[in-house]
């Protein structure tokens, strides 16, 4: 084994906790490599200049070394987002080294909205990738070659990793790091930096909550945490408005004003999110996974999940569960 060098690529208007967040990941990884006799991780940020870098908040990093001083060997090559990124695809320089790095380097990442730079360098053509949300469509217009899915949190095609917004790049990383070292030393780091779970890559960007607006009103709120612990209840219109103190009519036309979505349409999500969850992080099986998340069979599960995700349950597990993740 030899040491392994992650090079972070930034430039003026970088969003700093997509550096931050994977910097540390990668940090922790090689420091724990090292306590165990094997080779660490060096890792360094490349900038186009020399001197301090602005990110967007006005926090500013002093870069390892420039574009032209670095020739050094690279394992994982990553580019940054932040609102300059645009600004960065528009240096050819910039663009050029990044496209050459990433030709010599085992892998290529992005977090969040540094897939832009990804597809100036023409890395994105033919493959699946994802960036933030609001940035999606945006890319998929930019580079049309691109495969984006604008749902998961990261997408691994190959040697190509994408992720969506802020703090999935670290859940990027800690997938990288679990792909090279595995499980154990992943979820260590996890605990270390007080992350609630290694989130899988297939989880949507979205939550069921934070995809519905957040009411108002305060029983329609206890009404939305109620219904993600008790998912196996009743939760048709009579249960739910009956627990919110409402008549049904003022329930529905309340709950669809103040969410933006009828109660039927949240509690689906709201079940196709966990049943997501259990899939990508357990072997529980579909019959299990069905109850649990309040469908009672297989065949109602497999219906919810089409429309929702547009794939079977059994097709979602194959493609997203732990132990294909690094196939």
């Amino acid at each position: 084994m030899t040491r392994r060098t992650v090079v972070f690529a930034v430039f003026p208007g970088f969003q700093m906790l997509d550096l931050a967040g994977p910097h540390e990941v990668f940090v922790q990884a090689g420091q724990r490599a090292e306590r165990a006799g094997r080779p660490g991780t060096t890792v360094r940020t490349v900038a186009a200049a020399p001197g301090p870098v602005a990110s967007s908040g006005g926090l500013a990093v002093s870069p390892t070394l420039t574009t032209r001083e670095f020739t050094g060997p690279v394992d994982t090559l990553v580019a940054v987002g932040g609102g300059g990124v645009h600004e960065a695809c528009a240096d050819r320089e910039f663009v050029d080294w990044f496209a050459a790095t990433a030709r010599r380097a085992r892998r290529t990442a992005s977090v969040c909205s540094g897939a832009f730079l990804l597809g100036a360098a023409g890395l994105l053509d033919g493959r699946r990738a994802v960036t933030h949300w609001s940035s999606c469509a945006l890319l998929a217009e930019r580079y049309p070659q691109a495969v984006v899915d604008p749902d998961p949190i990261f997408v691994r095609d190959g040697d190509l990793w994408t992720s969506a917004g802020v703090t999935a790049g670290m859940d990027l990383a800690l997938a990288m790091v679990e792909a090279d070292d595995g499980p154990e030393v992943s979820r260590a780091i996890a605990r270390q930096l007080v992350m609630f779970v290694q989130r899988p890559g297939g989880q949507a960007q979205f939550s069921a909550q934070l995809a519905a607006q957040r009411p108002a009103r305060q029983p329609l709120r206890e009404v939305l945490d109620w219904i993600a612990d008790h998912l196996c209840d009743d939760l048709g219109v009579p249960a739910l408005a009956a627990r919110a103190g409402m008549s049904e009519r003022n329930f529905t036309r309340v709950f669809r004003s103040e969410t933006g979505r009828t109660p039927a349409a949240y509690v689906e999500s709201a079940r196709v999110e966990a049943a997501r969850r259990l899939l990508e992080s357990t072997g529980t099986p579909l019959d299990a996974v069905a109850r649990s998340c309040g469908y009672g069979t297989v065949a109602t599960l497999h219906r919810s999940f089409k429309r929702s995700v547009r794939v079977t349950p059994g097709e979602y597990r194959r493609r997203f569960a732990p132990h294909t993740a690094a196939d």
